[in-house]
């Protein structure tokens, strides 16, 4: 360790360059975001009980199969009527917890028009994802009654990363421009972090995240050999140095290399699995409790809200396990980058920046159930330890460099 460098110090110098009111206005925002969370599912699942309660779903599905039973175009149909229902009456909400709360905190620069059809488009890429997983998911039902979410379960991991790639090259071009870094300093070692690493190094892109958002992020995606380097351009509005864009695009790229997607894909599939079982346990009580008159069982897509209900509680239990997983591995990325490119002040001085959105102090009961990262206090601090550990030399005499005083 180096000597007169003391890590918590220098975690205490780096979270106090925010102001008092910097960091209340954190808190504030955070804690409300709890809230958010509760009153988002709470409020998905009063929409998810208007649609039932007006039965609209079930004449719907009565009049598909009036002549004839014909299931495949049942589910189609409910599905969209649902889909289109469900989507205008959650825009209010939507548009408070996504935008105007956004914007009143200053996190996103977008006017509400433009928000509001960025909104509609993914209403409708939402719709049709939602059109081809419900069509196999009562296809599996109706064939494998008692087995269907055994199949289904193990079905999502490969769904999942079909709509990951989706994601990655249709969706994200669809919201925003994505062009090549210029040649320059940070173009040069975003490649050769990349050649240094095993990340595809021939599309290192900026692309305009400052559209939707003011908050400091990057990403590296891909998966299979395809990949991509992406740097929002609030990175360089915030001035990011190259020292903080090692730290940053490091991260990114661990979670390249570390397989996380694919890691958590396996999450996905095994959520999913526990999921759908309690689904086909919990439906014909779920069904009686809301008022789901007029529905056949869980082989109905009339009942398709009230799946929605159940899923909507189970994922709120479970915020606190999927959280558990997302924070291991954002401190498994974090531990590449200072491993690989030893930036710990660039990442620190990168975290710090996240802070508006992230409150850095949390209690421990707090981070546990809310937080999908590990808090910035605490990842500052595995910076500082690993700069204590591995000093930098100082070519210029013994003085190690890494070891200097933290930021005042």
């Amino acid at each position: 360790m180096a000597q007169g460098f003391d890590p918590a110090a220098a975690t205490a110098a780096y979270l106090a360059t925010l102001s008092p009111e910097a960091h209340a206005k954190a808190t504030a925002y955070t804690q409300g975001g709890h809230w958010v969370l509760l009153w988002g599912t709470l409020i998905g699942i009063l929409v998810s009980w208007i649609v039932i309660k007006t039965g609209v779903l079930v004449r719907v599905r009565g009049g598909v199969e009036a002549k004839r039973p014909r299931p495949w175009l049942a589910v189609l149909a409910v599905v969209v009527v649902d889909g289109i229902i469900e989507g205008v009456l959650s825009v209010p909400w939507d548009a408070y917890s996504n935008w105007w709360r956004e914007k009143s905190y200053g996190l996103t620069s977008l006017p509400f028009p433009g928000w509001l059809g960025e909104h509609l488009l993914l209403m409708v890429v939402g719709l049709i994802s939602t059109l081809i997983i419900f069509s196999l998911l009562y296809w599996l039902i109706r064939r494998a009654p008692r087995t269907w979410w055994l199949w289904a379960g193990l079905g999502m991991t490969v769904v999942s990363v079909i709509f990951f790639i989706l994601q990655l090259f249709l969706l994200e071009p669809m919201l925003n421009s994505y062009k090549p870094a210029p040649p320059g300093p940070v173009r040069d070692q975003v490649v050769a972090m990349a050649k240094q690493v095993g990340v595809p190094s021939d599309k290192i892109l900026i692309y305009d995240g400052s559209k939707q958002s003011n908050r400091y992020t990057a990403n590296a995606g891909g998966i299979f050999g395809f990949g991509r380097v992406a740097m929002s351009d609030v990175m360089f509005k915030k001035d990011a140095d190259l020292a903080e864009v090692r730290g940053v695009v490091g991260h990114e790229m661990g979670h390249y290399v570390r397989k996380h997607i694919l890691i958590g894909d396996a999450e996905v599939g095994l959520i999913a699995l526990i999921g759908l079982f309690l689904v086909d346990r919990l439906f014909p009580f779920a069904a009686r409790v809301l008022g789901a008159k007029g529905v056949k069982g869980l082989a109905d897509p009339a009942g398709l809200p009230v799946i929605g209900v159940i899923l909507a509680v189970l994922g709120l239990l479970a915020t606190p396990l999927s959280n558990t997983f997302s924070r291991w591995v954002e401190a498994d990325a974090d531990h590449f980058s200072v491993v690989h490119f030893n930036e710990p002040d660039g990442l620190a001085k990168a975290l710090v920046k996240t802070i508006e959105y992230r409150a850095d102090s949390p209690s421990k009961l707090e981070e546990f159930i809310f937080y999908d990262h590990p808090s910035v206090g605490a990842r500052v601090r595995a910076m500082m330890d690993w700069k204590a550990a591995h000093p930098k030399p100082d070519p210029s005499g013994p003085v190690q460099s890494q070891a200097s005083a933290p930021p005042t």
